[in-house]
């Protein structure tokens, strides 16, 4: 036993190492961590691209208010749109303002009302909307109490939409990482029953390798040098799949997006464009899964010979 075990040592003119390079359980790790770093790879650009998208909402809720005018009897619909539009733009901080047609106040309503309805036997609240120059500097107040003038007016800011996106976005992202952390965990003891039976496998020649003085750091070592290049492998293989998966789907989207439910993705996503934040963001999944591998393997390693020792 001892002569085959000498025999497959590794020396530093270029043997057999320790821990074989290709063996059913190495295949199968390798496997197992492509498809962990690719599913981690996906969550993490899913949460990404809807940081993007928040950002986003927040930014253009917060740049545009509406009035509303309700209709009243005796009072001229028109004439308090124009007077609407004309408060407005006298307002300090706002960048342009416009009362929407009877046409676009038809299109807010399809989704509730359903296409074809005929607007003109009943009378509807109309919308002015004014965009901000600056939100910061824009004088909200002031046009609210000039717009006190106009019977039926009031203004709304879109906080509640603003804040109930914000909530929404950040319940998606808080759930994309928790799934990173349960897909990590997953990954860590699946390397761990890989390791532990790496090392029952190649048990008696741990036991020659003690038994000619080697120590448990430099088992270890091998061990280690062996997953680290699985989890270099996997992780790459598993974040290039990632990144074309993304490709696809953005390439998908775009046809898609014309459509009513494409739409709907859409603000959710965007274009599943991940721009260069994204980019790195699943790169850097590669050294961080094969350093995870390694650390892990060692540690396992390390702790297997100290039980069985």
């Amino acid at each position: 036993m001892i002569e085959r075990a000498l025999a497959i040592l590794p020396h530093r003119g270029g043997a057999a190492p320790i821990v074989p390079e290709k063996s059913v359980a190495g295949r199968t790790l390798l496997l197992m961590i492509t498809i962990m770093c690719f599913l981690s790879a996906v969550t993490l650009g899913g949460v990404v691209l809807m940081q993007k998208s928040a950002i986003a909402w927040s930014s253009d809720v917060g740049r545009e208010v509406t009035i509303q005018i309700r209709p009243i009897e005796g009072e001229m619909m028109e004439s308090n749109l124009r007077t609407a539009v004309s408060l407005a733009q006298a307002t300090p901080g706002i960048a342009a303002a416009r009362a929407l047609t009877l046409q676009e106040s038809k299109k807010l309503l399809e989704p509730w009302l359903g296409v074809g309805l005929d607007i003109t036997a009943i009378e509807i609240p109309r919308l002015v909307v004014v965009q901000l120059a600056d939100p910061a500097d824009a004088d909200i107040a002031g046009l609210e109490s000039n717009l006190a003038a106009i019977k039926g007016a009031s203004l709304n800011t879109h906080a509640a939409w603003r804040q109930q996106l914000n909530t929404m976005a950040g319940t998606i992202m808080l759930s994309g990482l928790l799934v990173l952390l349960l897909i990590g965990a997953a990954t860590v003891l699946a390397i761990i029953f890989a390791t532990r039976g790496a090392m029952a496998t190649n048990r008696e020649i741990v036991d020659v390798l003690h038994y000619i003085g080697a120590s448990n750091k430099f088992i270890a070592g091998e061990f280690q040098e062996r997953f680290l290049s699985i989890g270099l492998q996997g992780g790459l293989l598993g974040a290039t799949a990632a990144l074309l998966f993304f490709v696809l789907i953005g390439i998908v989207a775009g046809n898609t997006l014309s459509s009513e439910a494409g739409a709907q993705v859409g603000v959710l996503f965007g274009r599943f464009a991940l721009g260069i934040d994204g980019l790195i963001s699943i790169a850097a999944m590669i050294p961080v899964i094969a350093a995870l591998t390694a650390i892990t393997s060692r540690h396992t390693v390390r702790r297997y010979l100290t039980q069985t020792s």
